[in-house]
């Protein structure tokens, strides 16, 4: 959905679904199958399988190329990584945006954002995304997907500061900077028998294919920020229940007000505080799942195909090296807080506020220590990046 390729889903147990498989000898095993428009399956495809039929997968460099330059390289195309990405191709910089899986980020999966700036009755995470992407190629970006970046190795004294590698190419990519906007990886429940359902009653988004499976059905959602808020109120159209479980005692403390409020007015959402899930029921896909009351220590079992979990996520940082400084929840320190970095010492220049203990490389959105988790900041960041960007190229020899 993310990247815009027309795709039907089918069932394995549908009626279709099974003749599909006898005709092509699927079974279970072969899940996920992706089926090409030639009829031929190709089984539990990986991500650069189906972007190379899907027609996504675009070579970085050309056969005999051993490198790749670039003015900027942004790693990572959620909300910071797409505006940063618009900014840079307007003002005529020659960038390069990386994405491991497709554009959009988390902010992509989401099925309504109200509170973006210019969309009075709102716009799905999906739709804004896709905007942004075409922005940005317009202007001349020149997008990669899906294309994990692995290391970045760091040289002051060279033009071209940064060196990238990157998963699936054999050239190396070099930058005069590079803005980090990776985001976030989406935690998981801690209840088990979860890894059983993952994508077969576990999600991480609420999209049209997912609310799908519930439709009349009760559905699970959990977490207390916005993305559960917003997930739980879509869900609601279509299915006959929807339990939101708070590990918290309320949902007012991370969800914005206008929403909470929403939320708790809307009849068929149940709230469910002080609230986890403890155990997952099902054969080939989830059928109930044990709560239990953190308070009383009650619990109860509830039949549901789909819990959807938004609870938060951790920072995608494993692959910079130790000299871009994090927090001790791995989040990327930026601006003063990196001032007495060993990189730089004797730099006639201070840190930009988007700027890391590296100088030229910087960090923008969720990635970012201290960062506001919201789509319209991450937006703002992204742009602000390229304004720092502007200033150290502009003073680089």
């Amino acid at each position: 959905d993310k990247n815009r390729i027309p795709h039907r889903l089918i069932e394995f147990e549908s009626e279709q679904g099974q003749a599909l498989s006898k005709r092509l000898h699927l079974t279970t095993r072969d899940l996920p199958a992706l089926i090409t428009p030639a009829g031929a399956p190709l089984r539990r495809p990986s991500l650069r399988e189906v972007a190379q039929v899907a027609g996504l997968l675009r070579p970085l460099a050309f056969e005999d190329q051993s490198e790749i330059m670039s003015d900027l390289t942004i790693v990572g195309a959620g909300p910071a990584g797409l505006a940063a990405a618009v900014y840079a191709a307007s003002e005529g910089l020659h960038t390069v945006v990386l994405e491991s899986y497709a554009p959009g980020g988390q902010a992509g999966s989401s099925s309504l954002i109200e509170n973006f700036f210019g969309f009075p009755t709102g716009i799905s995470g999906g739709d804004l995304t896709w905007l942004a992407q075409l922005q940005a190629y317009r202007f001349g970006a020149k997008f990669s997907t899906p294309a994990q970046a692995l290391s970045l190795d760091y040289n002051a004294t060279d033009k071209y500061h940064a060196c990238l590698q990157v998963e699936g190419c054999s050239a190396v990519l070099r930058a005069k900077a590079v803005v980090i906007a990776t985001g976030a990886d989406y935690r998981r429940l801690d209840s088990e028998g979860r890894e059983q359902f993952e994508n077969m009653g576990v999600y991480y988004a609420a999209t049209a294919m997912e609310g799908q499976l519930c439709r009349n059905e009760t559905a699970v959602v959990v977490g207390s920020g916005n993305s559960a808020g917003q997930a739980a109120m879509y869900l609601s159209e279509g299915a006959a229940k929807v339990l939101l479980v708070v590990r918290g005692k309320d949902i007012t403390n991370k969800m914005s007000d206008y929403l909470s409020r929403r939320v708790q007015a809307r009849e068929n959402i149940e709230i469910l505080c002080q609230t986890e899930i403890r155990k997952m029921f099902g054969g080939k896909k989830l059928e109930q799942i044990e709560l239990e009351n953190t308070q009383t220590g009650e619990r109860r079992m509830v039949r549901t195909p789909a819990v959807f979990s938004m609870i938060g996520a951790k920072p995608c940082t494993e692959w910079l090296p130790p000299e871009v400084e994090r927090d001790d929840k791995g989040f990327i320190k930026t601006g003063v807080s990196v001032a007495g970095a060993p990189a730089w010492q004797g730099n006639k220049h201070q840190p930009g506020p988007l700027e890391t203990s590296l100088p030229g490389i910087f960090a923008a959105g969720d990635v970012r220590s201290g960062s506001v988790k919201r789509c319209a900041a991450a937006v703002g960041e992204g742009g602000m990046a390229i304004a720092g960007v502007q200033l150290r190229l502009a003073s680089s020899p």
